[in-house]
């Protein structure tokens, strides 16, 4: 029989802040980490707006900011919640055999040094020869720091956490665009019910805010402009949506074996009980109109954790707030549900958070674990204007009281990944 997993500590660094119940305590109050960015003068692109983490550094959970100086904000962000999961569980005062303890990211590219690289460039223009590629080169090796250009490898922020924590077990990060973290923690699990390991630390952490990351969102016509209320411009399901927010931060949590977790006493959250992983093989940033991929994935994790339609009590949507997602998000859920789907609440915390990519997924898990732990459902903030073609019950505006017993939360990314994981309430040892 394959073993259980349990998830035993959580831990995030997001726009909303990085201490539990603080966010959670706002996500249910309706309050939106969506400002202007500060990280690059905007100014001139067509996007003005993201959800940035304010007022946070390294010395939050006790690193020395300094030492960290060459690493990127998405390493930063990775360690924080990390440091914040592992004290939550309890296991650092614990006995743990290190080579069966394991790390599995969705961790996004390092952060982008446009300055540098637009040196570069200036120092490379050759009049109308074009790009003179000795002197890009040259200015290139004079102004480039070595380890930040390793920083850049999507990898470091796993590998750093190994070294940080002495897991020496399997180690790994998957970048799936918007699922990445979910399809991680659904990996990890995995690894766990094989019996490759009794522990392990996954989530994901990402950052665009950058100009690099806004200029490709913004040519791909993902990003929202409603730069006029930026706490109103993220708006999943509603009629007058038109793009996502980035957002940027981590969100990690600790899965054990069930034994494990019972051997040392520890509190659990939550069951992982279900895994669904598919493609689209459609379009790259299309997802198909049928939501043959969402569908699919949606009744893989159902059919992996043995439960009914009927079961679910509550469903933490992908819900970025594009037109196309948004749409066939709904349908796909329909499709699955049936008439069940209208009696299901369905909302996105991406309406507050903005759109973490990466660490998207994992940071909508831990919602799901503490909507089942209070038995309360986060709101999709800004629903104002039905849309005929998204017509299910998504939570408008106010946090609801649910029973929550099992819960599902979706995550589709850009090139057709689609994860569905599914979570129970844990009944006891």
């Amino acid at each position: 029989m394959r073993r259980r997993v349990v998830v035993t500590g959580i831990g995030y660094v997001t726009p909303l802040g990085s201490e539990i119940e603080t966010v959670w305590r706002r996500v249910l109050a309706g309050e939106s980490g969506i400002g202007y960015i500060t990280l690059f003068d905007a100014s001139n692109f067509p996007t003005k707006i993201s959800a940035e983490v304010h007022d946070w550094d390294l010395s939050d959970v006790g690193e020395d900011p300094e030492e960290w100086k060459y690493q990127g904000r998405h390493t930063h962000f990775a360690i924080g919640a990390a440091r914040k999961a592992v004290a939550d569980s309890g296991f650092e005062d614990a006995k743990i055999d290190p080579t069966r303890f394991g790390i599995y990211l969705g961790s996004g590219e390092g952060q982008q040094d446009f300055h540098r690289f637009t040196q570069m460039m200036v120092a490379g223009l050759s009049g109308s020869e074009g790009l003179d590629l000795v002197k890009f080169t040259k200015t290139g090796l004079e102004t480039l720091h070595p380890i930040a250009e390793l920083e850049q490898e999507p990898n470091m922020p796993a590998g750093h956490l190994a070294s940080l924590f002495g897991a020496e077990g399997p180690n790994i990060n998957c970048l799936t665009a918007c699922a990445a973290s979910s399809q991680a923690i659904g990996e990890a699990v995995e690894i766990i019910r094989r019996g490759e390991a009794d522990v392990m630390l996954s989530g994901g952490t990402h950052t665009m805010i950058h100009p690099f990351g806004v200029t490709g969102f913004n040519l791909l016509t993902a990003l929202s402009t409603h730069n006029e209320e930026p706490k109103k411009a993220s708006r999943p399901f509603d009629r007058n949506r038109d793009g996502f927010v980035l957002g940027e931060g981590a969100g990690m949590v600790v899965l054990e074996s069930l034994e494990h977790a019972k051997a040392r006493g520890a509190r659990i959250y939550g069951e992982m009980c279900g895994y669904g992983s598919t493609a689209d093989a459609f379009r790259i940033t299309d997802t198909h109109p049928e939501g043959r991929g969402a569908i699919s994935c949606i009744k893989l994790a159902l059919q992996d954790a043995g439960v009914d339609v009927d079961e679910i009590d509550y469903i933490n949507a992908h819900g970025t707030s594009t037109s196309v997602n948004d749409k066939v998000e709904t349908l796909a859920i329909k499709q699955v549900f049936g008439q069940r789907a209208y009696q299901i609440p369905v909302s996105s915390t991406k309406s507050m958070m903005g759109h973490l990519i990466a660490a998207a997924g994992a940071t909508e898990v831990i919602f799901c674990l503490l909507a089942m732990r209070d038995n309360v459902v986060p709101p999709t903030i800004n629903y104002e204007t039905p849309d005929p073609d998204c017509d299910l019950d998504y939570v408008p505006n106010v946090a609801r009281e649910v029973p929550c017993r099992t819960v599902l939360t979706n995550s589709f990314g850009f090139g057709g990944q689609n994860i569905a994981l599914l979570i129970r309430q844990f009944a006891g040892y």
